[in-house]
């Protein structure tokens, strides 16, 4: 184990060291600039977009219900875990990162959601689509798909699991003592019971009970920063001192601070990774760049309210000091010292109900790739008995394993995604372009053919024929 420990941990030197997050902020600016800023001069059209979608009435997914399905899918893990993971390795200078990246990362969002609008596919009555068709119908690259298809099971399939049934067996261990091996096993028998088919009803009541868990948590999380609204100025002036202040530059704290606010940023908020653009395809929107845009709100919405609550929770407690504290069992302790004891417990079912959904959500991720490359049923046998698998390893691993190795399976998706969407870019921008021409005709639902972007070929979805949210609004 020590010997694969040192593998992942000489990968991720050279991944996240050296080229990813050249990657993730230097095209984050370029499509800033080519989108002119699209994440900031046009939030009041996301808004509206909201809205509108909220008021549909419709069969298929609206913008609205899309965002609330991505929002309801990032809350979680990332949030609670994640971030106090990146501060207790970088420092409350961590946070700054990862409001950076969130910035930046959001003009990377827009221009993969609506790339996956562009070249999503009909499934029946719905759609599906994402980075491994916009390789293979945009690129011509079906290799790339391919490889993309490999790294998103394995990423989210396996290792994102293993970080999940991690995070709920410390929760536990931590509330009440329970045997981290016991736990896992009763994880692993409930998500087999479902992925198998036999009781769907587990799956229906952890889908229903998510949202109102994650309204809960930001419920709290507001309440906390209302009673310690005192503390912010100088919990700001602590994060920019300890990113950029005399302290940042010795020892090494400052690129401490820069990797892990960009590593727990992205696994939080997903901007550029290659996973949202996978549940972006599946909305019924008369225009691409509406689900760009919804994506790109969403980006915020995850790391500037829900991450933000989380490091100030955990910042206003300077629970962070103690260094025998760490990920989920930082949260715990830091919003216990807020709210009383019964917060250990309240994150600890949150983070069950959170995370469980995520082991399903991230199942169907990569089966839905694995159905990319080949339908065979064997090779989703051997899948669903590797996530089992994988949530047992999970379970009992350390917390810095799990974590190491989310990061490096996290940042070779990102990396592959991130080159398709670079060589790709000026099909969104197009898009947008489109968008903006409407909305300036005064056409409140612009509506978008393949026609739109002269030259653009193998779309299913775009040749001229109304989506039902189109044809429902012409009438």
């Amino acid at each position: 184990m020590d010997f694969l420990e040192q593998i992942i941990s000489w990968g991720n030197d050279i991944l996240w060291s050296y080229v990813l997050i050249i990657a993730l902020i230097g095209l984050g600016l370029y499509f800033s600039f080519r989108t002119g800023f699209v994440q900031f001069r046009l939030i009041g059209e996301m808004i509206r977009l909201l809205g509108e979608g909220a008021g549909a009435k419709k069969k298929g997914v609206s913008s609205f219900q899309a965002f609330c399905i991505s929002t309801a899918s990032r809350v979680g893990t990332g949030n609670l875990a994640g971030v106090a993971l990146a501060i207790a390795v970088g420092g409350p200078g961590a946070v700054l990162w990862m409001w950076l990246i969130a910035l930046i990362g959001s003009a990377s969002a827009f221009v993969e959601s609506t790339l996956a609008q562009i070249y999503k596919i009909r499934d029946g009555i719905t759609f599906r689509g994402g980075p491994a068709y916009y390789m293979e119908k945009a690129l011509g690259q079906r290799w790339m798909g391919i490889l993309f298809s490999i790294l998103i099971t394995l990423c989210f399939g396996l290792v994102f699991n293993s970080v999940q049934a991690n995070t709920i067996t410390l929760a536990f261990e931590s509330a009440y003592g329970v045997n981290r091996l016991m736990l896992g096993i009763i994880l692993a028998v409930l998500f087999s019971i479902i992925i198998f088919g036999g009781v769907t009803r587990i799956a229906r009541v952890v889908q229903w009970i998510v949202p109102v868990m994650a309204v809960g948590y930001v419920l709290i999380a507001l309440f906390v920063m209302i009673k310690n609204v005192t503390m912010i100025p100088s919990v700001f002036s602590l994060i920019f001192s300890e990113a950029f202040g005399p302290a940042a530059f010795g020892g090494g704290a400052l690129g401490a601070a820069v990797m892990e606010g960009i590593k727990r940023g992205l696994f939080s908020n997903e901007a550029g990774m290659g996973s949202a653009p996978n549940a972006a395809a599946t909305a019924d929107v008369s225009h691409p760049a509406k689900q760009g845009l919804i994506q790109a709100l969403g980006v915020f919405t995850d790391t500037l309210i829900i991450c933000s609550s989380t490091a100030f929770i955990i910042i206003f407690s300077g629970s962070y000091t103690d260094q025998s504290l760490e990920g989920i069992q930082l949260t715990q302790e830091a919003l216990s010292t807020q709210i009383g004891p019964w917060a250990t417990s309240f994150v600890a079912i949150a983070i069950l109900l959170f995370a469980f959904s995520s082991l399903i959500g991230n199942y169907y991720y990569g089966e839905t790739n694995i159905e990319f490359i080949k339908n065979s049923r064997s090779w989703i046998m051997i899948y669903r008995l590797a996530v089992i698998g994988m949530i047992l390893f999970g379970a009992v691993a350390k917390i810095q394993v799990v974590w190491d190795m989310a990061d490096l399976f996290m940042g070779s998706m990102a990396l592959v995604n991130l080159i398709a969407i670079a060589l790709l870019g000026k099909i969104a921008f197009a898009a947008l372009q489109d968008y903006i021409r409407q909305r300036k005709e005064g056409k409140n639902n612009p509506v978008f053919t393949r026609d739109s972007i002269p030259g653009l070929k193998n779309t299913e979805c775009w040749d001229g024929e109304s989506s039902q949210e189109s044809s429902t609004a012409a009438k």
